[in-house]
Parts: C-alpha cells; sequence; structure tokens
C-alpha cells in the first residue's frame, strides 16, 4: 500500500517527536530504534523508510528538542516587557516543574554530557542550535552593547543549563531547591550586572 508525501512526513513527523521526548528522558543511548518505532506506532522495519540511519534521527530529535525550547521561551518573553524578559526566562527555566520533567525540558541538561561524545556531525548539529540560542538570549540583554550582551548571554545559559544539572542530580529534595534558587540568583545577578567600563587612557606626563 503506498501512502500519500503528506501521510509519510506526517509519520516522519510524529517519529522525531516522540523521538525528541525519549532522548530527553533516558538519553541519547538509553533507547533503542525498535522501542522508538513502537511507541511510534510502526514497526522497526519501516524506520529506513524514514531515516538514513539512527544519527539521522537522533539530529531530528535534537535540533526539534531545541526549537520547541526557543518556542517558549518567545513565548513567556512576550507576555513581559522587555526589562523583564530574561527574568521571566530564567525563573520559569530554572523551576521544579521543568527540573522535574526532563523529557519536555531544555536538551542541554539533558543530553549535553552525551552530545559531547557523540559524532562530529552530531555536535555540529547540536552546536547550530546551541548558537540559535545564546543568539536569542542575547536578544533579551538590552542594557548591553551586542558584544558584550552575547557574551553575558553565554555565560547566563551556563549557569542555567549547569544549575538544572545539579538540581535533577539531587532530585526533587530541599537542596534541590537550594541549588535552582542559587542558579536564579547568580544568573539573574550576572545578567542585570554593568559590564566594566575600559579605564581612561592616561595622560602623557608633559616635560
Amino acid at each position: 500500500m503506498r501512502y500519500s508525501r503528506e501521510h509519510k512526513q506526517e509519520t516522519h513527523d510524529r517519529i522525531v517527536k516522540k523521538a525528541s521526548v525519549r532522548l530527553r528522558e533516558k538519553g541519547a543511548h538509553g533507547i533503542g530504534v525498535a522501542d522508538l518505532m513502537k511507541e511510534a506506532g510502526l514497526t522497526h522495519g519501516g524506520f529506513y523508510a524514514h531515516f538514513d540511519s539512527r544519527e539521522a534521527l537522533v539530529i531530528e530529535a535534537f535540533a526539534y528538542a531545541m526549537d520547541r525550547s526557543m518556542e517558549h521561551w518567545r513565548k513567556q518573553s512576550d507576555q513581559v516587557a522587555p526589562e523583564k524578559q530574561l527574568t521571566q526566562i530564567v525563573e520559569t527555566y530554572l523551576s521544579a516543574l521543568h527540573r522535574d520533567n526532563p523529557g519536555h525540558g531544555c536538551s542541554i541538561p539533558a543530553l549535553g554530557a552525551e552530545i559531547a561524545r557523540e559524532s562530529p556531525k552530531t555536535r555540529k548539529a547540536f552546536a547550530g542550535k546551541l548558537d540559535e540560542m545564546v543568539e536569542m538570549m542575547t536578544d533579551f540583554i538590552p542594557n548591553m552593547p551586542r558584544k558584550a550582551a552575547r557574551k553575558q548571554a553565554i555565560a547566563t545559559l551556563a549557569t542555567m543549563a549547569g544549575t538544572m544539572l545539579l538540581a535533577r542530580i539531587a532530585g526533587s529534595s530541599e537542596l534541590s531547591d537550594e541549588v535552582l534558587k542559587a542558579g536564579r540568583d547568580s544568573a539573574l545577578d550576572g545578567a542585570r550586572r554593568e559590564p566594566a567600563k575600559p579605564a581612561p587612557a592616561k595622560k602623557p606626563k608633559q616635560s
């Protein structure tokens, strides 16, 4: 039985969506192709009708997850004034809700350590999406020149992702809540800090 191109694309998208959730929950190597296809309601044999390799699926699933995170950031930022956008993103990201739902959260704390050990092709794809996230976060820091804001955006995102990773290690506990609060305070304090002004040039001594 031949399916329409639209049906095939819908099936493809369903596999990617399911895979993006399971990969964030169980890790890049925590679930096999057969299990992913079963969850999508398909047979293992149909996998290669949609993807050239497991790596191809992993890359698409990572990209999908990163895109959903950025879409969530856009929706969050649209709800508040420009000067409050970063605060909104940080507080939503470093929350117990995000900590307890890795399958629908950011890919960086969920998969970052594994991505670093993947193939150059996979790392390159992930790095491209990471750069998009940095650029978006840079837009949320309006009180600095673009170059300084991008530098701060990288530091803020690193603080957010690292905090979430530690909070998940600690589990749903007082320590985990303490980690989340410390991370929120650090991320927001760093982003609010004005960039250091260059020291004035010394006037040459007159002879």
